[in-house]
């Protein structure tokens, strides 16, 4: 799982195809890594927050050191960012109750479409709000 190669190797990989995306993140700037739900043999894993980061170097390298979706063929992620590690949840945060709370999510029927990109920008106060439901385990 590409979280947890995030989590040992304090990197995260984007596409070719989010080259602006990574021009738009500023060194400081705080990343939280989604895992969406998953099947782990016959059980199924909820959507979850499983760590918080801090932007500390933005680069660009073509080595394969992430897990590649199937439909995504030779992605290789090229355009990068190294972490310093801020949290890293156990058990995860689970997603689904933050919805109802959380600003960047318009939809909350249809709400897994707001997270369905390499990236997305939130507001500081929804940050704080999935921090916060962090700590209270």
């Amino acid at each position: 799982m590409n979280s947890e190669i995030t989590d040992k190797k304090l990197i995260w990989g984007i596409p070719k195809r989010n080259k602006n995306l990574h021009e738009r993140v500023s060194l400081g700037d705080k990343i939280l890594m989604y895992v969406r739900q998953e099947h782990e043999g016959v059980m199924i894993l909820p959507p979850a927050i499983s760590g918080a980061y801090e932007v500390e170097a933005k680069f660009e390298e073509s080595n394969a050191i992430f897990s590649i979706p199937s439909h995504m063929g030779e992605e290789l992620f090229p355009y990068r960012f190294r972490l310093k590690r801020i949290s890293v949840y156990t058990p995860p945060i689970d997603f689904k109750p933050l919805i109802d709370s959380l600003d960047f999510i318009t939809n909350k029927t249809k709400w897994s479409g707001h997270l369905r990109v390499a990236m997305r920008e939130i507001p500081k106060s929804d940050y704080d709000k999935i921090i916060t439901s962090g700590k209270k385990k």
